[in-house]
């Protein structure tokens, strides 16, 4: 089978290099989406000799799926420019691509390990680690969702988890974690129902912050697990809170 690789990227510099280097071993096709990134990224991407196309961010699902509109092939693999796929992930997807056509309608899952701040964490809100979401699939049958913040694909009738570890390097800073969450927090409640709710935001966030430490233990990953859990907190609360704030503005 062809392959499409449809990465997304956005000042994605710090990481891109090692993003796209195993990903050129596997695509017959690069579809790169790029949302106005003003660091090196277009240098890096000229020097692989990958042209981007140019879009404005609205949601992550849609820009997903704008790329996957765009491939040549039926088979797409859907990269965040901050997800590195380890030779045990790529084995497998060229076991795939040397094999048989796949069924249409199976969804192949990564497994995907999260880091932040650069060490690898048990839980970062909404999500353990690994997870396992649908990155390989046909684009005649699969698309993402139009879900504000942690879009998937739909449309597939199995899946499979490929082996391997797919390194996901998120939250490299402080900046960047409170900045993500804002501009989450923000699209869910503008795009979607959040119950506008004062009271809510308080208790939500006080026992998020307490499942994330405890239950899913963030605890046992330092300093580094106190941030992934007011993440979790901080997420909840304002949801709610700014439901409530601009329902009353």
């Amino acid at each position: 089978m062809k392959l499409t690789v449809c990465l997304l990227t956005y000042n994605s510099q710090r990481l891109l290099e090692e993003v796209l280097a195993p990903l050129r071993r596997i695509a017959d096709e690069f579809i790169v989406l790029d949302s106005g990134s003003t660091d090196g990224t277009l240098e890096i991407l000229a020097r692989h000799g990958l042209s981007p196309i140019h879009r404005p961010y609205r949601t992550h699902a849609d820009a997903m799926n704008h790329a996957v509109s765009l491939a040549a092939n039926d088979w797409v693999l859907c990269v965040d420019s901050d997800e590195i796929l380890d030779s045990d992930t790529l084995a497998e997807i060229g076991r795939l691509k040397a094999g048989p056509e796949p069924d249409p309608y199976t969804g192949f899952r990564i497994s995907r390990y999260w880091h932040v701040l650069g060490r690898e964490v048990r839980a970062i809100y909404p999500v353990s680690s690994p997870d396992y979401p649908v990155r390989l699939f046909n684009r005649t049958r699969v698309r993402f969702n139009d879900a504000p913040v942690d879009d998937k694909p739909f449309g597939f009738r199995k899946s499979v988890i490929l082996r391997g570890r797919v390194r996901h390097d998120t939250f490299h800073t402080l900046d960047e974690i409170f900045s993500k969450l804002n501009g989450y927090t923000s699209r869910l409640v503008r795009y979607s129902h959040v119950t506008p709710s004062l009271s809510r935001a308080f208790l939500s966030g006080f026992f998020a912050f307490l499942k994330w430490y405890l239950r899913k233990g963030s605890w046992r990953d330092g300093r580094v697990g106190v941030v992934a859990a007011v993440y979790a907190g901080l997420y909840s609360f304002l949801k709610y809170f700014k439901a409530w704030y601009w329902k009353h503005a």
